[in-house]
């Protein structure tokens, strides 16, 4: 089977949703399972729900019924009115509403993902009721039976050996639609696999079903050797191979989730990216071969970090024992460690604190050393440097910290 990835920015109305059908048609659809994530920016407005829920703002009925609208205008420019699927969304939101009267877990990471996950559910009903009203026979199905995890909510780790067993039950020569960034708990409860989670879904698929291949379907002709957003003149890599593919995931490249890659490598299973608008074009194809094609200095940029910098009261050297001590609060307060450097009686960590958990810690951390910080901060990191690329990123920039290894380049700064 071949696995497709379409993205929320692919199917962020019904001119996407259709071109998903188009692109079907020029790549062929026989043994695919498609996985969708939430359409456009519906996540970020189901984040808003849950956040009004748990502020008891008079703004969460209005919020709800935001999603409603954003959904119920694409499915009227889809179906005629009187369609099933119109009926099955509405089942949705009427589970999301009873869910939120019933509630009474105070766990925001619970009630996170019981919330967010209706964005998938929804989109994948719609797509597939879509690919099938092209006469596409289409078979939707709801993930979180097939993909089995633990119950870290937002950033659940997959039961690979029940998941296995789930997913080698369906059928070949047949089109699936599934979601991508969910799964369920022990307890059926639904689990996500953290932000941008949809990839890694699909490189739970293909590592299951021993698949031919998982091509992701983006708005950009590949993968680019720097975001065209914040820098000019990206170049498109024709190949990456797996380990430098890891790399750059761990670095922060936001085209490939860092956790997909360490399936698909097991198995050697070939990953591409490709452009939906194009869908003919070679894209990336990353696999086992040479690091690089063309061998170009690849930059990536995570903005919104916090630098920490630590030092002893009492002049006393930061040894194994400190920094361990530190770790364990890092990983305490689930702070994601971008870089680290210390000296004799110092100690500097870039950060990212997704959960907004650093004034917890600092408090912890207070106890033991003398905490400064500076937010806001970005950390740029270039692989297979050279001069005129780190000129390039330091040129009128305040840099906090810099970190260079044998292929890498690192700089913390303020823009």
């Amino acid at each position: 089977m071949r696995i497709f990835k379409f993205g929320g920015a692919s199917i962020k109305d019904a001119a996407g949703i259709k071109n998903v059908v188009d692109v079907l048609q020029k790549v062929g659809f026989d043994d695919v399972l498609i996985v969708v994530s939430a359409m456009g920016k519906c996540t970020n407005a189901l984040e808003a729900v849950t956040n009004n829920y748990f502020s008891k703002s008079p703004s969460l009925q209005a919020s709800i019924q935001e999603v409603r609208k954003y959904h119920n205008q694409i499915l009227l420019d889809l179906f005629d009115e009187n369609h099933k699927v119109f009926a099955e969304v509405a089942k949705f939101f009427t589970e999301l509403e009873s869910f939120l009267k019933v509630n009474k877990s105070p766990n925001y990471n619970f009630v996170y993902d019981q919330i967010v996950s209706f964005g998938e559910l929804i989109s994948s009903t719609i797509v597939a009721n879509y690919i099938a009203e092209t006469g596409i026979k289409t078979n939707w199905i709801d993930v979180r039976n097939y993909v089995k995890t633990d119950s870290t909510y937002r950033d659940a780790e997959v039961h690979w050996d029940q998941s296995r067993k789930n997913i080698q039950q369906l059928k070949k020569k047949t089109l699936y639609v599934a979601q991508g960034f969910l799964g369920s708990d022990e307890n059926n409860f639904t689990t996500t696999l953290g932000r941008e989670g949809s990839d890694y879904s699909a490189a739970i698929f293909a590592y299951c079903l021993n698949a031919d291949s998982v091509t992701i379907w983006k708005d950009v002709p590949g993968v680019m050797n720097a975001d065209p957003r914040f820098f000019d003149n990206a170049l498109l890599l024709k190949h990456i191979s797996y380990r430098e593919a890891i790399e750059l995931a761990f670095y922060g490249a936001t085209v490939i989730h860092p956790k997909t890659l360490q399936p698909l490598q097991k198995k050697e299973i070939p990953l591409y990216v490709k452009s939906f608008v194009n869908p003919l074009l070679d894209g990336t194809c990353v696999s086992r071969g040479a690091d690089l094609e063309p061998d170009v200095p690849c930059y990536i940029v995570k903005r919104n970090q916090l630098l920490i910098s630590l030092s002893s009261i009492d002049f006393s050297f930061i040894m194994e024992e400190n920094i361990s001590a530190i770790f364990a609060l890092l990983h305490k307060f689930k702070m994601k460690v971008h870089l680290i450097q210390n000296s004799a009686i110092s100690f500097s960590v870039c950060v990212d604190d997704k959960f907004n958990n650093f004034e917890a810690l600092k408090t912890a951390l207070s106890g033991q050393f003398k905490v400064a910080y500076n937010d806001q901060v970005a950390l740029y990191t270039i692989r297979h440097f050279d001069d005129e690329a780190a000129q390039k990123i330091g040129h009128n920039k305040l840099v906090l910290l810099k970190q260079i290894s044998r292929e890498t380049l690192q700089l913390v700064v303020k823009d």
